[in-house]
């Protein structure tokens, strides 16, 4: 756990505290309105059709893109990092997924169904998820096509290239020499049970899909911190006397079980 002092923070009177936050109300009132236009835009982009067969393996069996939606006509996926080799799904993704485990009763009664899909095969999606308490839908795309359509994950050969594709830019993804023991890349690639090159083949994001007249339609990706904004933990850090408070290498957190018990 991480400790900082807050002695040396400056202090003052209400009055002063006051104007201090009434000054902070305006530009967080103007961070709320530019992220309202952004949304707009979000929903403004053009939408893609998608005529490629996709299929994925599921608790209720193998089923197809559009079966995803289940009766809705929108989809949100979050591109959970567990790879096909992972022993456990990554500690990160880990995180976001406490935050967002339940809010699916919430957007499918908003016409809105909400899936997890990682290249990991189902049993193994199944497993952790038992372990985390899960209940979110988490669909297996192991054998197929659809994570690298969307750019979560690579094959050996693009890494060992550098030609593959994430947050909208092609970037070297040579793997780097194997990080130092106790770096944070060494400690996300070990906490998923796995070595940095593997560990790196896979990459975060979410995507959003429309469903109409049968065809489905994407509408919506995002990568890298790009889904920040889903990471509720951060969200309530950020409001917290220290912030992020975080310091090298990371990462401090852990999976929800795998913490000691509180002093």
């Amino acid at each position: 756990m991480t400790n900082q002092t807050i002695s040396n923070h400056r202090t003052g009177t209400r009055e002063e505290w006051l104007k201090a936050r009434l000054e902070l109300l305006k530009a967080e009132k103007a961070l709320t309105r530019q992220s309202d236009e952004l949304a707009r835009r979000r929903q403004d982009l053009p939408w893609v059709r998608i005529d490629k067969e996709y299929r994925f393996e599921t608790d209720e069996g193998t089923a197809s893109l559009a079966d995803l939606f289940r009766g809705r006509s929108q989809l949100l996926i979050y591109h959970f990092m567990f790879g096909p080799d992972y022993k456990a799904g990554c500690l990160s993704c880990s995180s976001i997924a406490d935050g967002f485990n339940g809010i699916v009763p919430h957007l499918m009664n908003h016409d809105v169904a909400f899936s997890a899909v990682s290249q990991a095969p189902l049993e193994k999606l199944q497993a952790y998820k038992r372990r985390m308490g899960w209940s979110f839908p988490w669909a297996s795309s192991y054998g197929g096509d659809f994570n690298y359509d969307f750019h979560v994950s690579e094959t050996k050969e693009q890494q060992e290239s550098g030609v593959a594709e994430y947050n909208f830019r092609t970037e070297n993804t040579k793997p780097v020499l194997e990080p130092k023991d106790g770096s944070a890349a060494a400690m996300f690639a070990a906490a998923s049970g796995v070595d940095y090159a593997t560990y790196t083949r896979e990459g975060p994001g979410m995507s959003a899909f429309a469903l109409e007249d049968g065809v489905v339609y994407h509408t919506y990706s995002a990568y890298a911190r790009g889904v920040d904004g889903l990471w509720s933990m951060y969200q309530w850090l950020d409001r917290a006397p220290l912030g992020r408070n975080e310091e090298a290498p990371g990462p401090w957190w852990r999976r929800h079980d795998e913490y000691g018990s509180p002093e």
